[in-house]
């Protein structure tokens, strides 16, 4: 295990200049082979650029940044006091109305909120808690008369606060859960109520120890009629008189403890016995109470009213799918400047060892990562472009507010399974150095683990993108007349019989005889990316929606078991189709690169994308026919000579995240193993040049061998 000496370690740097990117040292390249690394940074960071790079330069204070070991009890006081800074910053507050001190700006919000998780991401979570979760249901789902009353405090940190949503018996199921608020109209109150066990509040955070109120999502029963899911706020603790908090009567909590990772945030379970609220404590946008228990609302479906509330509150899987797109990039910030550096061993030159990143099978690890986080940089950066053309009002109708839950739905699922798989592979990478707790790889491992099951369980969300294509493919359908879907029939029938036959591959197969750069330069042009990536994603939904279709007729039970056995197919349908937003949203970005050799370099990372999500899938497209077993072939060699060509780039394209080393606080990635490997190798040359260096025993061997085999032949 390679091990920094103390003296090495170097504390949280401030660069002069903390927005730039410090170039690898190891990083040798001519003027003309560099990336207008700039310019690429400004088209990574987005519309708010500046307001992302002044959230990512807060990280470089250190009273923001997390300490590794520290105690839970002591973390969690720390990323609260840290919440105290930020609101005196403002940078937290600009989601909220200009009139109570925040700035209308949904997007940049979030935006900033992101690159929190530079800092800490218990700093992130905690925050996005108070004031992305807690604060944004009063928000959305409150009036303005709740605005006045309850988001100032909110704002401020007076009331730190909870989103008790999630029950320890639902988790995604939340239209199932069983927590009660039955309305009394003797004294014009709710009565909030845990029944059971399994309704308690769970992994709620400020639960355990900060929250003061919470909006507490329960069923809303009113004249013996249960109207659904719908929001409270609801008092949870007062001053103790001894400087501390106690839970208000009928409130009761515990603490969830120590977990595998954002030990910052005082995650709690929280139940209620009978705790009486103002009838004005329901948040009423979508859904109210009159003083005599009459219950109305502005969307008749129970149905689309709860989707709609739910579809409110969609900022927090934005956010998180931005965080961990921005934890991608730090790990392989780390990993790539590592592997420019660190050399193993010797090559061509026996004297010479070779740099990591020199490798193939390094390439391999992480190259393709980084050209899935570039894809996945711009997917967010047209996300959150939609988010906040909603919540700023410009286009704002239930269409765009489904489309964008769907986008949500689709995006969060694959950013932050990437997060994780990224920094595990950077972690190996960097062999034993990247599990040293100094840079930060495990660390941030332990903190991003959970964001693949909060906000909605990854599966569940791509099993709800996929009923959306499902549904989709069902309009379209609907839509088609009778000569229309004549016509469909018939191309259908000629499509099964050129893909189910031999007839494409051998029409692939005569193209390509004999030329690979052929067969190579086909798979690199777009259209066909596009081709084969979208006709994948239809021909899954396509052959789903045929075997779902004898449901409609089915009872029940049937048709939910007919559901359940296609469920994987489904979600994999979904899967190929947010891969499919990712590669869109590259190649869309590819125009606004004006540097010709940045552009060109960048569609060649485009390309690994697309190829490597072709590659993964060769089975698929060789089993229905998409694809000749010669092209698929080339798929793999082609990705081979992709890495060849991007390796000289590896470290301007991690320069252009924009992470300092002061911003990533790795000791690995701050230059020091270059100056620990030009030492040794500087070491080695002075020896050899004075003669100091010992005869190794292979090469004393080797030449007593030559010498035997020299001697004349015995007499004998």
């Amino acid at each position: 295990m390679t091990t920094t000496s103390p003296a090495r370690r170097p504390g949280p740097v401030t660069p002069a200049a903390p927005s730039a990117p410090v170039p690898s040292p190891g990083a040798v390249r001519t003027p003309a082979e560099r990336l207008d690394v700039n310019a690429l940074g400004r088209l990574l960071d987005g519309r708010w650029w500046e307001l992302r790079r002044r959230a990512r330069d807060l990280a470089l204070d250190p009273e923001l940044q997390k300490i590794e070991g520290l105690p839970t009890a002591e973390h969690r006081e720390r990323v609260l006091r840290q919440l105290h800074r930020l609101v005196e910053t403002g940078e937290v507050l600009r989601a909220f109305p200009a009139e109570l001190g925040g700035q209308d700006d949904p997007g940049g919000n979030i935006a900033g909120f992101e690159e929190l998780a530079v800092a800490d991401p218990s700093l992130q979570i905690k925050g996005g808690v108070q004031w992305g979760l807690f604060g944004a249901a009063v928000l959305h789902l409150g009036s303005e008369e709740h605005h006045r009353r309850f988001l100032p405090g909110i704002m401020d940190l007076s009331v730190p606060g909870c989103f008790a949503m999630t029950e320890i018996g639902h988790g995604s199921d939340v239209s199932s859960i069983a927590t009660t608020a039955t309305y009394d109209a003797q004294t014009e109150e709710f009565v909030v109520h845990t029944p059971i066990t399994a309704a308690r509040k769970e992994y709620i955070g400020n639960a355990a120890l900060h929250g003061r109120a919470a909006v507490v999502f329960a069923q809303l029963i009113t004249r013996g009629v249960n109207h659904g899911v719908h929001a409270f706020y609801v008092p949870l603790r007062e001053d103790d008189g001894d400087g501390g908090l106690r839970f208000l009567p009928g409130v009761a909590g515990e603490d969830d403890g120590h977990k595998g990772g954002l030990n910052g945030v005082d995650n709690g379970r929280l139940w209620f016995d009978h705790v009486r609220v103002p009838r004005t404590n329901l948040l009423n946008r979508y859904g109210d109470v009159a003083a005599d228990g009459t219950y109305s609302s502005p969307i008749e479906s129970p149905g689309r009213r709860f989707f709609t509330m739910l579809g409110t509150l969609v900022q927090g899987r934005v956010s998180l799918s931005g965080a961990a797109v921005g934890v991608s990039k730090m790990a392989l910030a780390i990993a790539v400047r590592y592997g420019d550096e660190r050399r193993q061993f010797t090559g061509a030159d026996e004297h010479a060892e070779v740099v990591l990143l020199d490798y193939q099978q390094h390439q391999r690890r992480l190259l393709p990562l980084l050209a899935r986080t570039y894809a996945a940089t711009f997917a967010q950066a047209e996300l959150l472009e939609r988010f906040h053309g909603i919540f700023a009002g410009h286009h704002d109708t239930d269409e765009d507010r489904q489309d964008l839950e769907t986008l949500a739905a689709a995006a969060k699922p694959l950013t932050t399974w990437l997060a994780l798989e990224t920094l595990q592979e950077a972690r190996e990478a960097c062999g034993g150095a990247g599990f040293m707790a100094e840079n930060r790889l495990v660390g941030l491992r332990q903190d991003m683990d959970v964001y693949v099951t909060f906000e909605g369980d990854n599966n569940v969300l791509l099993q709800l993108v996929g009923k959306r294509l499902l549904t989709d493919y069902g309009k379209e359908m609907a839509k088609v007349d009778i000569a229309g879907a004549a016509r469909y029939v018939a191309a259908r029938a000629a499509d099964m019989t050129l893909h189910r036959t031999p007839l494409r591959r051998a029409a692939q197969s005569i193209r390509d005889t004999g030329s690979r750069a052929r067969s190579a330069g086909h798979l690199r042009a777009a259209d066909t990316q596009r081709e084969l990536l979208e006709d994948r994603v239809e021909a899954m939904v396509e052959e789903i929606a045929g075997a779902l279709r004898p449901a409609r007729k089915a009872s029940p039970v049937e048709a939910a078991a007919l559901f359940n056995a296609h469920q994987h197919d489904l979600i994999e349908a979904a899967r190929a189709h947010a891969e499919l937003l990712q590669w869109e949203a590259f190649t869309a970005a590819l125009p606004q690169v004006r540097d010709e050799r940045t552009r060109e370099v960048l569609t060649t990372l485009r390309d690994l994308f697309g190829l490597t999500l072709i590659e993964k899938n060769l089975a698929w497209y060789l089993m229905n026919g998409r694809i000749s077993a010669q092209r698929a072939r080339t798929v793999t060699s082609y990705v081979d000579r992709l890495l060849v060509r991007l390796r000289p780039h590896a470290v301007d394209l991690v320069d252009a995240f924009g992470y300092s080393a002061g911003h990533l606080r790795a000791t690995i990635a701050t230059g020091v193993e270059k100056e620990r490997q030009d030492e040794a190798r500087e070491y080695f040359r002075r020896r050899r040049a004075v003669g100091q260096e010992p005869i190794n025993e292979k090469v004393l061997h080797a030449g007593q061998q030559r010498a035997g085999l020299a001697e004349p032949a015995s007499a004998d």
